[in-house]
């Protein structure tokens, strides 16, 4: 079913492209976080069921049976039948049947109990944390896909850059073979335009690998299968466009301070399940038994069966714990205090978070910029430097220099850009903003 489900989605994709929504819809559907989060949560609405039928009558049909290979014997004064018997004589019988059946019914409810009342409570919050929980796990796993796909996006524009600059390159050198054949360039002038050729080769091959390695990576974090194909169709300049877009959220919005207010709230409910172990428990039941006693293995025949009914109620009065009761009761108050100290704390620091990511994303923005001018100006300076060679003003070292420098700055451009998304998406994971259309 699932490799059905992943063929329909690749086939329902534009000439096998992938936008980066598709990225973050098909992780949505298929990653195995998402899923066992998923059961986490069913899990969590059934023990909630389960605790609330403790609440609620309890049945159930009870059956034995017994042979006594041995009767028990049992004694009495023999003065209890003849007062002229000797004192300290006693007489010996069986008493009994061999063969005993019982069955009954058996009906328990529960009606006052706080600790119940208080587990209704907890349950409901149990239900919520895993809601939590799961939104917390799809962060996870969108910060993962939406990562990668800016690393694979930046690695095949990286690609498509070496390969420019390595057809530029031999173009030069097939021309610098007719100079050499004329005699009208040594061979150590060529030597440098064959180092640059080889230099952007081995560029071109490491871009080429770090693509693979960028859209294996993609396909591990949308838990799609390795061997599949498709291309990015989400260009560098609409991820550049949503980079630059303002993060409109506050801290409140984050799931770590859900998850502590959930926890807030679940401290209160053992404060209350403690002050209820206080408290008095009322339960009652009901029984309908029979019995059937034999002398013989005969009780489906028609003999009689003795029957007997019951019913009553039990309560539970705590009296003395030796000061156990309020101990516990005192270390979850404490717990209650911690978690709320503890809230306070992460807010700040989520506070501070946003500041420094902020900060970041500005300074990651600023030097996009700058790099943004120093690729054309290097591409520029490297393509007029060709030009002069031709024209014998500079030498194929000059040349073999201005590549090297080229080659460093788009090197510092690509980490740049991989700075200016990362610093985004960290900005849009605190404010839980991950998944927009």
């Amino acid at each position: 079913i699932v490799t059905i489900a992943i063929c329909a989605f690749f086939s329902n994709l534009s000439i096998g492209q992938l936008t980066l929504l598709d990225a973050k819809d098909y992780a949505l559907k298929h990653h195995f976080d998402i899923v066992n989060a998923d059961l986490e949560y069913n899990k969590a609405i059934h023990k909630k069921r389960e605790y609330l039928s403790a609440g609620m009558p309890e049945a159930y049909i009870s059956g034995g049976f017994n042979q006594f290979l041995n009767l028990p014997v049992q004694v009495i004064d023999a003065s209890f039948f003849n007062p002229q018997s000797p004192e300290g004589q006693v007489i010996a019988f069986r008493a009994g049947t061999e063969f005993n059946s019982s069955a009954s019914l058996n009906v328990n409810q529960l009606l006052f109990d706080g600790s119940y009342f208080v587990g209704l409570e907890a349950s409901k919050l149990l239900i919520e944390l895993q809601s939590i929980q799961k939104n917390r796990s799809r962060e996870e796993v969108l910060f993962g896909v939406i990562e990668a796909y800016h690393i694979a996006s930046v690695a095949t524009e990286n690609n498509l850059f070496a390969d420019s600059i390595l057809q530029l390159t031999l173009q030069v050198e097939e021309k610098q073979k007719g100079f050499l054949e004329l005699g009208l360039m040594t061979q150590e002038e060529f030597d440098q335009i064959h180092y640059a050729v080889l230099r952007t080769m081995n560029n071109k091959e490491n871009a080429e690998l770090q693509l693979q390695n960028a859209m294996a990576l993609l396909k591990y974090s949308m838990n799609c299968p390795l061997d599949s194909t498709f291309s990015l169709s989400t260009s560098i300049d609409e991820l550049s466009l949503s980079a630059l877009s303002p993060s409109l959220g506050t801290v409140n919005d984050n799931s770590t301070l859900k998850l502590l207010e959930n926890q807030i709230k679940l401290s209160a409910c053992d404060i209350k399940n403690n002050k209820a172990g206080f408290l008095p428990s009322l339960s009652a039941y009901f029984q309908q038994g029979y019995n059937a006693y034999r002398t013989t293995f005969d009780f489906f025949s028609n003999k009689p069966w003795y029957s007997q009914t019951s019913w009553g109620v039990q309560m539970t009065v705590p009296v003395f714990s030796s000061g156990k009761g309020k101990s516990t009761l005192k270390q979850a108050q404490i717990k209650f205090m911690q978690d709320e100290n503890t809230l306070k704390t992460t807010e700040n620091g989520l506070k501070l978070q946003e500041i420094q990511f902020k900060n970041e994303l500005k300074t990651a923005q600023r030097q996009k910029d700058l790099q943004d001018q120093n690729i054309i100006l290097t591409e520029k300076i490297y393509k007029n430097a060709i030009m002069k060679q031709k024209a014998g003003k500079i030498s194929n070292t000059e040349v073999t220099q201005k590549l090297n420098q080229l080659i460093m700055t788009q090197a510092e451009y690509t980490a740049t850009l991989i700075n200016v998304f990362k610093s985004k998406i960290k900005l849009d994971k605190l404010y839980n903003k991950l998944y927009i259309k």
